[in-house]
């Protein structure tokens, strides 16, 4: 489980909820159903406009894997791994690599080394992985942007909800007791529409944003080692090479062992 979204919504949720008590606001004023039903329902009901039906069925899983803990493949294991390759390909041949294929669990990765074996053109292996990578790049950015777009929608129909709300307060201008529990009401449904955007929404697109482009790193050095590999570049070589998509901080530890 990915423990730093579960936080940040907790802490989301407990703040706002405080942050009523202590400013003297009722829980209970938040037993809205009209202001959960004009925010959750309009803002779903703008994606549903707004996207295809693919895209609208994957968003669960989008909101599950900003909450469970991504796969992780350490960039020095990466490193290291591609430097036993290069000293087996330079020892035996690349064709040597073959027996090493079955032992990748990255599809990427397994699909750009086995064209390296099979003999195909460098530049021609280059296209391939880089299609494939902007592929996936694309298909993330239609995932994050359903964040976004809600994100946006949100606070906006909070506002909706809000007028609405002070259009039945307006009905009540006789009752003073009815007239301030409207007024308090209508703005229920603008705290919602903040809260679900900017505590919620945003920040889950903001985290597959980091996602993505930790994916799209780690890709890259792929990309670099396999093409490295097929130019036949020295163990030594492609260290150096692929170094530079390690961090700073995590080179020295790498270099020592």
């Amino acid at each position: 489980m990915e423990i730093s979204t579960v936080i940040g919504i907790g802490m989301g949720i407990v703040s706002v909820f405080v942050g009523m008590v202590l400013k003297g606001a009722p829980l209970s004023a938040l037993n809205n159903p009209a202001a959960f039903l004009i925010i959750i329902g309009g803002t779903f009901s703008c994606l549903f406009i707004g996207f295809k039906m693919e895209h609208m069925k994957n968003f669960p899983n989008l909101i599950k894997k900003t909450i469970q803990k991504p796969p992780v493949h350490e960039k020095g294991e990466l490193l290291q791994m591609f430097v036993e390759l290069s000293q087996i390909a330079r020892r035996e041949g690349i064709l040597a690599l073959e027996s090493k294929v079955q032992e990748i669990d990255d599809p990427f990765f397994r699909t750009g080394l086995s064209m390296v074996i099979d003999g195909m053109d460098p530049e021609f292996v280059s296209d391939v992985l880089d299609a494939e990578l902007a592929v996936m790049q694309e298909r993330h950015a239609e995932g994050r942007s359903m964040f976004t777009q809600a994100g946006t929608y949100a606070p906006t129909l909070g506002v909706l909800g809000a007028v609405v709300g002070l259009i039945a307060a307006l009905g009540n201008l006789n009752d003073i007791d009815k007239l301030g529990h409207s007024i308090a009401a209508a703005f229920v449904a603008t705290i919602l529409g903040i809260f679900t955007g900017y505590v919620l929404w945003l920040p889950f697109a903001n985290k597959l944003k980091i996602m993505s482009e930790s994916e799209v790193s780690e890709r890259r050095m792929i990309i670099e080692g396999i093409l490295s590999l097929q130019a036949g570049d020295s163990p030594t070589a492609i260290e150096a090479k692929l170094m530079v998509f390690i961090p700073q901080s995590a080179r020295e530890g790498l270099k020592k062992e």
